[in-house]
């Protein structure tokens, strides 16, 4: 199956939770809101200086030689102006209210101050247009306006502007539960030592962290034995514990490959087999009613379907309206000329604009991955020539 469709498939079987909770906006960093978020207040709630300097009417200077005008008032940040007397200036400063009767501020920089018999005085070096240097009432929210939609997974600057608006609370979507099982007998814990024919299992800790960097909540994390039953076993507990489950490995063809024989009989699988490199084995399917997403073994394919497939599926789960990372197109630093008939997802690091290859495309090489940006997109059937422009996908986009 392509990717395109497989992707639509997975998509669309993705269920948002209706489960919701309270929080303070300061626990909600990563969470998804579950209702739209109106401001109350219009931001800035009034006129207000962009910089220290001086308020005045522009018509107050008219055509005067000397361009000077008592200083009437002072107004720090965060207190009420009085009226602007007409023929004076207003000292204020950055996020000072504009008082009534002023059209323009002058930074401070364009201007000097004079005093003269104890009276404070200012010139002004430069014309004064009506309009400079005033952030307008309500130019960045105004009242009633959305300013977040519901689906937003929540970041540092979204958080700044719920505060900016007077949100102290939101509604977010509860994490889902995930249950993460590594396959192979030849897998061993790192801290252990290795006897012949073993490796130390990577799959586990890369999924961790990619599922904890989404938010959700791992209420299992174990490896599971090369036996039918003992895949069986660790299915079922998953499918009563977590609201998805996620495998590596195990659903190739192979005939220590249970995964797969074993979802079907404890429920369906509903895609086998993609058109994606590295990551052909990819499984989706139901074990008693739980999605569970099937990666293969080899480490740089499971980042690949964790990062194209499993996440948007993931997200939309936890209710994010939009889920497909961003891609950017670049200069291929590189040639090949023999065309797959896979759609591939090398990983490349940007070198002055161009995508070169890493030192390994290998599957089995997860090194690779550290050293580089993001994914270079290969469509099947296709050769790249240096300098072809072909999607790419930075890691920041898919939380590497």
């Amino acid at each position: 199956m392509p990717v395109k469709e497989a992707l639509a498939a997975l998509l669309a079987n993705a269920k948002p939770s209706a489960d919701v909770e309270w929080l303070a906006i300061e626990d909600a960093l990563g969470r998804v809101l579950a209702e739209d978020q109106l401001s109350v207040v219009d931001v800035p709630p009034q006129d207000n200086s962009a910089m220290d300097g001086y308020a005045l009417n522009t018509a107050a200077l008219g055509d005067k030689s000397v361009k000077r005008l008592r200083v009437s008032q002072r107004i720090p940040a965060g207190t009420a102006p009085q009226m602007l007397q007409p023929q004076t200036a207003a000292r204020l400063f950055t996020g000072s209210e504009i008082p009534l009767g002023a059209d323009a501020v002058v930074m401070q920089e364009n201007t000097v101050a004079v005093d003269e018999g104890g009276e404070q005085w200012v010139e002004f070096l430069e014309v004064p247009v009506a309009g400079n240097n005033i952030r307008r009432r309500g130019q960045d929210v105004r009242a009633g306006q959305v300013v977040m939609p519901v689906g937003t997974r929540l970041q540092a600057s979204h958080l700044g502007v719920l505060a900016s608006v007077g949100i102290a609370r939101v509604q977010v979507y509860r994490p889902i539960k995930v249950a993460v099982l590594a396959t192979g007998d030849e897998l061993v814990m790192p801290g252990n030592p290795l006897k012949p024919g073993q490796i130390y299992n990577s799959n586990l800790f890369t999924l961790r962290g990619l599922l904890q960097g989404l938010g959700c909540e791992i209420v299992m994390s174990s490896m599971v034995e090369d036996t039918r039953e003992g895949t069986i076993a660790a299915l079922q507990q998953a499918s009563e514990r977590a609201d998805c489950i996620i495998t590596s490995g195990g659903v190739s063809v192979g005939e220590e490959d249970h995964v797969k024989a074993a979802v079907e009989s404890q429920g369906e699988l509903k895609l086998w087999k993609l058109a994606i490199k590295p990551g052909k084995p990819m499984a989706f399917g139901y074990v008693n009613g739980k999605p569970l997403l099937g990666l293969p073994g080899n480490p740089s394919a499971v980042l690949v379907t964790f990062c194209i497939l499993a996440r948007p599926f993931l997200l939309k789960s936890m209710g994010v309206a939009s889920v497909l990372p961003q891609q950017l197109f670049v200069e291929a630093g590189f040639s090949r000329t023999r065309a797959i008939s896979r759609q591939e997802y090398l990983r490349v690091e940007l070198v002055a604009g161009r995508a070169v290859l890493g030192h390994s495309q290998s599957s089995g090489v997860l090194s690779s991955a550290v050293t580089a940006t993001g994914y270079l997109v290969v469509p099947a059937g296709a050769v790249v020539n240096e300098g072809d422009r072909l999607p790419f996908i930075p890691f920041s986009e898919v939380g590497i």
